[in-house]
């Protein structure tokens, strides 16, 4: 089975699910707390590839950093993604990662059918 990484922010109720969720399936997934160690950019296009989004899908646009940096703007792929190797907060979560997919956990549903 290949390993499962789930981008985790404690903090946030959706990634504590994501995590309970994955524990109640058996999974013992690595977990990624992105906001102390965050995803460097190659790590961010490797994910997004998985996700097959481009990278404002990824982002938490109602974020006030968001709006602060003018990213709505911002059309240049590695300029968003820069954004987000910068301030980890944009990065929508929980991401979780199996081999070669990924998944946003919002819905949860999301979680189950990529370990499923």
């Amino acid at each position: 089975m290949d390993t499962i990484t789930i981008w985790h922010n404690p903090r946030c109720s959706k990634s504590r699910a994501g995590v309970a969720m994955l524990e109640e399936q058996g999974v013992n997934a690595e977990i990624v707390r992105y906001l102390d160690t965050p995803p460097t950019a190659e790590e961010l296009r490797e994910v997004l590839e998985k996700l097959h989004i481009p990278a404002r899908a990824l982002m938490r646009t109602k974020e006030v950093i968001y709006k602060e940096l003018g990213l709505g703007d911002i059309e240049d792929e590695q300029q968003l993604i820069a954004a987000m190797v910068a301030h980890p907060r944009l990065i929508e979560r929980p991401v979780v990662i199996r081999g070669d997919k990924a998944v946003i956990g919002r819905p949860l549903e999301n979680i189950i059918e990529l370990i499923g």
